[in-house]
């Protein structure tokens, strides 16, 4: 099965994608990464969504994609320049927020069970402050991230935090996730608790 073949991109990708291999951005989102992020986002109408690490804009645009007109998105990243494109491409979309700010004091200033679908693809509300991001999720809330699978471009002694975090994930008693050998490695929680 070519799982590639009917993803449908989103309108605003070429443009973003062109901008963010000019950049040469180093850690662009896989599109079967988004496509599930496109698709988990559709399930929640109205929702009120969180993107930690807007990098350029790529997951951003498949969130929208899926997102009814009633629901938010709120994207955080502490480097503007990646994020321009972001800004410049999908800015308009009045369903998204975007903010430019250390993710880490973001998550310190939330009301928490505050949100539908957290995607943490930053250190913050990954592999840092993962008790924070994790309360912001109201119940039924779905916490994603991804680059579980190895990948070249990790930094040295990033390997060995993967496993620590999967665990950690999987022994929450307010937490059941799926772990996925599939795009760049994924894990789904819903939060049932």
């Amino acid at each position: 099965m070519d799982d590639l073949a009917h993803l449908n991109l989103p309108a605003a990708l070429p443009a973003i994608l062109e901008r963010t291999a000019a950049l040469a951005f180093p850690m662009p989102s896989e599109p079967r990464t988004g496509a599930m992020l496109r698709m988990l986002a559709a399930s929640k109408p109205g929702g009120r969504l969180l993107e930690l690490g807007t990098g350029t804009g790529l997951s951003a645009a498949w969130l929208l994609d899926g997102m009814d007109r009633d629901a938010t998105l709120v994207s955080v990243d502490i480097d503007p320049g990646p994020q321009a494109v972001a800004r410049d491409i999908l800015g308009a979309d009045p369903r998204l927020r975007i903010v430019t700010e250390d993710a880490a004091s973001f998550l310190r200033r939330q009301v928490g069970a505050s949100f539908d679908l957290i995607f943490a693809d930053a250190m913050p509300g990954k592999y840092e402050m993962l008790d924070a991001a994790l309360a912001l999720l109201r119940r039924g809330g779905l916490y994603v991230i991804d680059d579980m699978l190895p990948q070249a471009n990790w930094p040295e002694g990033h390997a060995a935090k993967v496993p620590s975090l999967r665990t950690d994930l999987a022994t929450r008693a307010e937490l059941r996730i799926v772990s996925l050998a599939w795009s760049s490695g994924l894990v789904v929680a819903a939060r049932v608790g």
